[in-house]
């Protein structure tokens, strides 16, 4: 297919698996994130290893106008063949202890942008009859994660909109997936728990996260849930009684 791959979240972890991997494929690419000297390193690495045009867009994809301009800029590079919607955060601990303007940013991060990248991107792949959208969800979609509550709720929102979304597309030509990993070793948990060590269990390495996620994506697969227990997990909340489920992750996850 190759054309551009557009990766959000593309100064760390994931996003930068995403954006090697990608490169590797033939690619050209427009990395976005808020972090640009971040964002350099990594584009510089990939133009040397990879040998590919790699652009850079420093931005807060929250604010207002933000996926209007990731179109405008990536479509000085090319067809964007390839989405990832990679940005997001994720806040833990009591509820009632969140900082508001974090646990508001997420929904904006998480949910809102990723909706205005897609309406901003897809339309021209559905023209052209191909593409691929790669949404990151989480494990924590598939069931109420007290104590991480407002982020859980935006991965099953995410994870919701990638489902509808791929039944819509197929039929145009674009595969829609779901990335929906558990544990990633990545700076994810210092960023939602900065003062406290959250409880996990063993993580994944972003780089075979990713392969099984671009995999995926190519095949037109619409979900990817790496790792054989969390595939378990997953099945295990989407059969158990809701108030186990919940009671379950409360207890798994709850600070102590």
């Amino acid at each position: 297919m190759s054309g551009v791959a557009v990766v959000t979240g593309a100064s760390s972890g994931i996003g930068v698996e995403f954006a090697r991997q990608l490169a590797a494929r033939g690619y050209d690419l427009l990395l976005v994130a808020r972090r640009q000297d971040r964002l350099e390193t990594v584009a510089a690495e990939i133009r040397e290893t990879h040998h590919r045009k790699v652009e850079v867009l420093p931005l807060d994809l929250a604010a207002n106008g933000a996926a209007a301009t990731v179109r405008a800029r990536a479509e000085l590079l090319g067809d964007v063949n390839v989405l990832v919607n990679n940005a997001g955060y994720g806040t833990y601990g009591h509820f009632l202890e969140q900082d508001d303007a974090r646990e508001l940013g997420q929904i904006r991060l998480n949910c809102e942008s990723l909706v205005a990248l897609t309406r901003a991107v897809v339309p021209k792949m559905a023209e052209r009859k191909k593409g691929v959208v790669v949404n990151v969800a989480s494990l924590a979609a598939f069931q109420p994660v007290p104590y991480m509550t407002t982020y859980a709720a935006t991965k099953a929102f995410v994870l919701s909109f990638t489902e509808a979304l791929a039944e819509e597309m197929r039929p145009l030509g674009v595969h829609v997936s779901a990335l929906c990993p558990g544990p990633v070793d990545t700076e994810f948990f210092q960023v939602a728990s900065p003062t406290r060590t959250m409880r996990h269990g063993p993580m994944l390495q972003p780089d075979a996260v990713v392969r099984m996620a671009l995999d995926a994506a190519f095949d037109g697969r619409v979900i990817r849930i790496p790792g054989a227990i969390s595939k378990i997990l997953a099945f295990g909340a989407t059969v158990a009684p809701r108030a186990l489920a919940r009671k379950v992750a409360g207890l798994t996850v709850k600070p102590q």
